[in-house]
């Protein structure tokens, strides 16, 4: 009796060990695999690397002598919300305005653009003779064909975009913007004969 009660104790503790053997080995491959779709998830997590929010493609000046130009070109808006230029500047002129080409009366005529060129998400908005441009008045020097100009945009959001145009002749409607003589000073509508800007809804 003595040793069969010694041998089913024998027997009953190998069991035991056994299976906490057992149990402790689930117990070790159970984070192994928790682990492997946490890593999965920090690689989807990681930020992309982003570009400038906005960029300009071709852009130039309308040479000049003197008086007054203008800048135009493509901005391109690299992100999915719409972005807004609110303001221009540079060295050229002491007096930078985003401006627009549009009816009054019956004639085009030239008037700041209010509100800014909106470009919508993942769009462009074009600046060209006859539309939308970026105005300069009393430039400092004269713009030859080939000269680089500086420019800076401000968005609507206080950030800036830095870029640089080339002088390029261009004849167009034969807008030369020089002041005319039918200039009424603030609303710019410079219409009158001989100004500069009645022909440019030709361009």
């Amino acid at each position: 009796m003595i040793v069969r009660r010694a041998l089913s104790a024998g027997l009953l503790a190998a069991l035991t060990a056994a299976s906490a053997s057992a149990c402790g080995g689930q117990e070790t491959d159970r984070p192994a695999a928790r682990q492997e779709p946490q890593a999965t998830a920090s690689a989807t997590a990681a930020p992309a690397a982003t570009g400038p929010v906005l960029s300009v493609v071709d852009p130039w000046v309308k040479t000049t002598k003197k008086g007054m130009t203008a800048a135009f070109g493509t901005l391109v808006n690299n992100t999915d919300a719409e972005v807004t230029v609110v303001s221009g500047a540079s060295a050229l002129s002491p007096e930078v305005e985003l401006h627009e080409v549009a009816d009054s009366g019956g004639k085009m005529v030239m008037r700041p653009k209010e509100g800014g060129f909106v470009i919508p998400a993942r769009g462009t908005h074009r600046l060209q003779p006859g539309g939308d441009h970026i105005m300069l008045m009393g430039v400092t020097e004269e713009v030859k064909p080939g000269a680089e100009i500086a420019f800076t945009l401000t968005l609507k959001d206080g950030t800036t975009l830095e870029f640089t145009a080339v002088g390029k002749d261009f004849a167009g409607g034969k807008e030369d913007y020089q002041p005319g003589h039918g200039a009424t000073g603030e609303g710019m509508d410079h219409g009158g004969s001989g100004g500069a800007h009645a022909g440019e809804g030709n361009g």
